[in-house]
């Protein structure tokens, strides 16, 4: 795997966020195929809970100052950058003062799911996409971690499918145990077919739950890992039907089995 790109691309990643399983896996993720002489580069949101003074965020200027289209509307795409102290990893965050400037991350005070959740998924996946297009930096793997990241393969696979950038690129989405409750905005399939994306590649996501999100990023991936030991029953069900490589929950030698599970994906190219 020496000299291949994998492109980690997460709702969730230390230091910048919490500690959790999903938000330390993709972290960890990332740290061993860069230690290993993988090149490597993160993606996440930029939320407003991460302080960019600590954590020595800037913008890239020469990233930033493009307008991404979400259902109908020209939303400014900021690009910042920070280094893992210590590991020499570059993070690139995606931002946007309408989506992401609020001091939260999914939930309001009120412990509810923000109502535009939907439409900050839709321009985290682009802005990644436009990002890595600007960096003319073509991907080997890419490796989705987290729901707020899960419409990226829908979108790779439809609305940037004539990108010869990512022609060679393959998908890997980890299924993590837990979610949110209820659904996004009932809207968000209406907002995805606004992209010129056909009907049936949105059926999975009508219902915009948490379970029928991961659903689609499967339907669009090339291969799935379990991040966490128990997944939801309805998702592991759904994943038996599809002829795609899985690699089971790691309690051990977690670090090799990943780079040797990405091997074996492009051997198979």
């Amino acid at each position: 795997m020496k000299d291949k790109r994998i492109l980690f691309v997460s709702s969730e990643v230390v230091p910048y966020l919490p500690e959790t399983e999903l938000s330390s896996t993709a972290f960890n993720a990332a740290k061993n195929a860069h230690s290993k002489g993988v090149q490597t580069r993160i993606f996440m949101p930029r939320y407003g809970v991460i302080n960019e003074r600590r954590h020595q965020l800037h913008e890239v200027i020469r990233l930033s100052g493009m307008n991404l289209v979400v259902n109908d509307m020209d939303m400014p795409l900021i690009i910042k950058v920070a280094s893992i102290p210590k590991e020499r990893m570059q993070v690139y965050f995606i931002d946007n003062e309408e989506y992401f400037k609020r001091k939260a991350v999914f939930t309001g005070d009120d412990n509810e799911m923000f109502g535009d959740n939907d439409e900050r998924a839709i321009f985290f996946a682009k802005g990644v996409v436009e990002t890595v297009k600007k960096l003319n930096w073509a991907p080997d793997i890419i490796h989705v971690h987290g729901w707020m990241a899960s419409l990226l393969p829908l979108y790779l696979k439809e609305f940037y499918k004539e990108e010869p950038l990512f022609a060679e690129s393959k998908i890997v989405v980890s299924l993590y145990d837990g979610g949110f409750e209820g659904t996004l905005n009932t809207e968000l399939a209406n907002k995805v077919k606004f992209d010129s994306i056909v009907d049936e590649k949105v059926e999975t996501i009508v219902k915009p739950n948490h379970t029928n999100i991961l659903k689609s990023a499967i339907e669009n991936s090339d291969a799935v890992i379990h991040g966490s030991e128990t997944v939801d029953d309805e998702l592991a069900s759904f994943l038996e039907g599809k002829e795609i490589p899985v690699l089971a929950h790691q309690t051990e030698n977690i670090k090799e089995s990943y780079l040797d599970f990405y091997a074996d994906l492009l051997k198979a190219n």
